[in-house]
């Protein structure tokens, strides 16, 4: 490896969060986020240092081209995605974020699944274009080079964007001691059928939503309202499972349950909360978006 090989992974691994996390929130598939950082370090190797004025904002250019053909490319393949689409889980620490409060609670929310369902809703222009500039703060010129646009065409996508978003954006407690214990209740009050208690948890405009990608079985489309969410789960308490295990994580900075049937993991709950009720429940059982979580229960 020569000495332009190893400034490039030097580059790649000083700020391999924030590249990652660039690629994670414009395609929402942390494979694709890895294919992206792969080959957006290859391609940033391949040009000679001397000319790159600012290592960051330039690798930070080269996984947005990256990611944005990437999810160009992937929005074409889901076109005959068999039910709901939610993005791939994300295993995050309970400090993501740093020691900054304002940042912990944006990067939060970035990554939630709410956030990332809008993000969805979004162009891949205007998704690129609003992660650079709302979430990571990147200047317009960096951004208009990432894109391909001029300056000014960058500032009216950005423009359209954060309103699009402001318009669509939920609001998200990050996992934390009470989000915990609202978690816990609810799986209680599921597993004895309590019905009463499940509706003391949900907020009135509650939804869940099921991705099991036609590959396993999950609901088709989502379920809105806390009535319908709560008559849900009371039927977990009459569902065979044989030999169920759960275990918690902290999934997408939000409180997490992973579920195992006979040791074999089968699906990932995510819980969106706000002032102490659930807005909102994400079941991911595509397994093709679990192979991160590992196979098997880890006891």
């Amino acid at each position: 490896m020569n000495s332009d090989d190893t400034s490039s992974a030097q580059v790649f691994t000083d700020h391999r969060g924030l590249l990652f996390s660039i690629a994670y929130e414009i395609t929402g598939s942390v494979a694709d986020s890895e294919d992206v950082l792969q080959d957006s370090y290859l391609r940033y190797a391949k040009v000679d240092p001397d000319t790159i004025e600012d290592p960051r904002a330039y690798a930070a250019q080269v996984v947005t081209r990256q990611a944005l053909n990437s999810l160009r490319s992937a929005q074409r393949r889901r076109e005959d995605y068999v039910g709901p689409w939610l993005p791939e889980p994300l295993l995050t620490a309970a400090d993501e974020g740093g020691t900054d409060p304002s940042a912990k609670v944006e990067l939060a929310e970035s990554v939630s699944m709410a956030m990332l369902l809008v993000l969805e809703t979004l162009s891949p222009l205007e998704r690129a274009v609003f992660v650079m500039r709302e979430v990571f703060g990147f200047d317009y010129a960096h951004i208009a080079d990432a894109v391909d646009r001029t300056q000014a065409a960058v500032r009216q996508v950005a423009h359209r964007a954060r309103d699009h978003v402001q318009e669509r954006r939920r609001r998200f407690t990050p996992a934390n001691a009470e989000t915990d214990r609202v978690v816990g209740e609810f799986f209680a009050a599921a597993m004895t059928g309590d019905l009463d208690g499940l509706l003391r948890l949900l907020a009135p405009d509650a939804v869940y939503i099921a991705d099991g990608g036609g590959k396993v079985t999950a609901a088709k489309v989502p379920v809105h309202g806390a009535q319908k969410v709560a008559r849900l789960f009371s039927g977990l308490a009459r569902v065979e499972l044989p030999d169920m295990t759960i275990d918690t994580a902290i999934v997408n900075t939000a409180p997490g349950v992973i579920v195992y049937s006979r040791g074999v993991l089968d699906l990932v709950f995510l819980f969106e909360i706000a002032d102490g009720l659930i807005t909102g429940v994400y079941a991911v059982r595509n397994p093709d978006k679990l192979t991160r979580f590992g196979a098997s229960s880890p006891s």
